[in-house]
């Protein structure tokens, strides 16, 4: 998913349709979280970039 919301950010950017690329980007970033979160990635710990619980 969140590689098809960051396509999606890429086509939008292409079109000149700022609000929609930067929404995508950030469904895309929200996947990503979600699996940190879970543990699915290991984000080394950056609770700056993710939201981690302790």
């Amino acid at each position: 998913m969140a590689q098809s919301y960051y396509n999606d950010a890429l086509h939008f950017w292409e079109r000149g349709d700022l609000i929609n690329a930067f929404a995508a980007v950030n469904y895309a970033h929200g996947w990503l979280d979600a699996g940190a979160r879970l543990g699915l990635f290991d984000v080394d710990g950056d609770w700056k970039l993710f939201t981690l619980s302790e």
